[in-house]
């Protein structure tokens, strides 16, 4: 765990109550994350295993208050222990995280077998369990204090289940379905658990074609970071338990998916279509 470069401006303790921990910050949907939160007031914890996040730390200072605390930390969250080395950071920090973004994860679109045992692992460990244990261990702390937020980025592809998308799209399943489970848990005590589910985003993380973006952007197909973010915060902070953006789109396209038999998907496989 790498902790340097933590901002000095103010002492941890003097801001306490207002700290948003954003992880997979240094680029892309969590950086959006962490500057829109910013602009609500709250100090940050950002987290990358890139050390690219120390530059975004020092951006975000820049562009907002110079009192605002930015506490970049380096850190591999596919790893299981991450999760209780970043609770115990907050707890000897003395950070008291009122707003979680479980963010980091990655696309991926290949078959299962082919990919390697190490990525498999990582992928696993990133988008279910360490989210998951960040949620239990934070969630005890905001439903002992009866107010907190929790924001766990999912994927529409979490209700699709097919060829190459098998470990994505499964382990976002996991995620979507115990994001719900806590919402109902966690929300008589005062705390907000939201699911947001994009669909495609501007981010350069799909490979998508220049044209083909700028087309899907002018529909409204595809979202900009900005956009997702903006929505995302605003139903968390008014308590929905899931946003899907874009909404209509994509809860068409889903329900067509799902209406595919499996011999079909065979086919389409078989076709080298998909």
């Amino acid at each position: 765990m790498n902790a340097q470069n933590a901002n000095n401006h103010l002492p941890i303790t003097d801001m306490k109550q207002h700290f948003a921990l954003v992880t997979g910050a240094s680029s892309g949907i969590g950086l959006e994350f962490a500057r829109q939160l910013a602009a609500r007031g709250y100090n940050l914890l950002i987290v990358s295993n890139e050390e690219a996040i120390h530059d975004r730390a020092e951006e975000l200072r820049e562009a907002f208050s110079p009192q605002l605390s930015v506490i970049p930390l380096v850190m591999d969250l596919s790893l299981q222990s991450s999760a209780r080395e970043l609770y115990e950071y907050t707890r000897t920090q003395e950070i008291e995280v009122e707003v979680l973004v479980n963010n980091a994860g990655v696309y991926h679109d290949r078959d299962i077998l082919d990919d390697s045992e190490a990525f498999t692992s990582l992928i696993l460990n990133l988008h279910m369990y360490t989210p998951a244990m960040l949620c239990y261990l934070f969630g005890q702390d905001m439903r002992a204090r009866k107010h907190g937020y929790i924001l766990n980025v999912c994927s529409v592809t979490s209700k699709i289940v097919a060829q190459r998308l098998g470990t994505y799209a499964s382990t976002k399943s996991f995620l979507a379905a115990f994001t719900r489970s806590l919402h109902i848990e966690l929300k008589p005590y005062g705390v907000y658990v939201t699911n947001v589910s994009p669909g495609a985003v501007d981010t350069g993380l799909f490979n998508i074609r220049p044209w083909m973006t700028k087309a899907g952007k002018c529909l409204g197909i595809i979202v900009s970071p900005e956009t997702l973010a903006r929505r995302g915060l605003r139903a968390l902070f008014h308590g929905r338990s899931k946003v899907t953006i874009p909404a209509v789109f994509w809860h068409i396209l889903t329900f067509i998916i799902l209406l595919i038999p499996t011999w079909l998907l065979r086919l389409i496989r078989r076709l080298g279509w998909f």
